[in-house]
């Protein structure tokens, strides 16, 4: 009975569609036993280690399903020379997005879990993979997520700036300005509108002091903060208008933000309603 199907199994085992099958099978078996134990042992950055691992498994496949039918690409090949231009045009878009795979786990300009800008799309890097990187789209003006998934060939990687935005995840330096029309001198009660700044920054003004040194020595540059900054200045049509600057929780920005707005407002309209107007001599700072 032995010898009998040992001829078979020889001949199974010379036979590259089966060996290219269950090379699959083995793969992605111990692809998800090893997912598995990830979920079960980490509670955290378990994403990260999963991306990982299918990207690993793909580019593994890859290398050896290649090897396994070189001969026969080889063949293929000389076989459609004639049609070897076209066949490059109509697959250079999927050639592109894998060198921009190869671009970015050489270079490392992100890690799964930053936030990031390609081009005009902002988001969180969700994973990535040997076609397209997947973000979960950001408001970088509100700091908060949309709910929107982009999925950005990489192809794109190669063309547009990426900018790493991961340090606006905890910390943001926060612009902002608000106009009114010239009636009053907005430098009355500018002090007034620096006490309040430094009120609402007092509770973390440690912290983002520590994260402003943090951010400088790391980037090796200088960073506006992390004391608040008011300037005044005229649109192009002669309005009156305050800009702010706050370097502030992210989370916590745009309350600052409604909270500062609400206050220059009643100050605004207080001194309107008093008449003072460009009669103090502005403060310097």
């Amino acid at each position: 009975m032995t010898q009998t199907y040992y001829p078979l199994f020889l001949s199974l085992m010379a036979n590259k569609f089966v060996i290219t099958v269950c090379f699959f099978v083995g793969v992605l078996f111990i692809k998800f036993l090893v997912i598995s134990l990830i979920k079960h042992k980490y509670a955290d950055n378990k994403r990260s280690k999963i991306n990982v691992i299918n990207n690993l498994v793909s580019v593994v496949l890859l290398i050896v399903v290649f090897n396994i039918w070189s001969a026969e690409m080889q063949k293929f090949a000389f076989s459609i020379a004639a049609f070897i231009v076209a066949i490059v045009l109509a697959t250079r878009e999927f050639i592109q997005c894998f060198i921009g795979f190869m671009y970015i786990i050489s270079s490392r300009p992100y890690r799964t879990g930053d936030w990031i800008q390609v081009g005009d799309a902002c988001g969180e890097v969700h994973s990535t993979d040997w076609m397209k990187l997947t973000l979960l789209e950001v408001n970088i003006d509100a700091y908060e997520y949309t709910g929107i998934t982009l999925y950005l060939p990489n192809s794109k990687l190669i063309t547009a700036p990426i900018k790493n935005l991961n340090f606006l995840k905890r910390y943001a330096m926060h612009h902002f300005t608000i106009t009114r029309d010239g009636s009053v001198n907005p430098f009355i009660f500018i002090d007034r509108l620096y006490e309040k700044a430094h009120e609402y920054c007092e509770d973390f003004k440690d912290v983002a002091f520590r994260y402003n040194q943090l951010i400088e020595n790391r980037l090796e540059i200088n960073i506006a903060g992390p004391q608040p900054h008011i300037q005044v200045a005229t649109s192009e049509l002669g309005d009156t208008q305050v800009l702010v600057t706050i370097f502030c929780p992210t989370e916590r920005a745009m309350a600052i933000e409604q909270a500062l707005t609400a206050d220059f407002m009643f100050m605004w309209f207080e001194q309107k309603a008093l008449g003072i107007d460009f009669v103090n001599v502005p403060s310097e700072r």
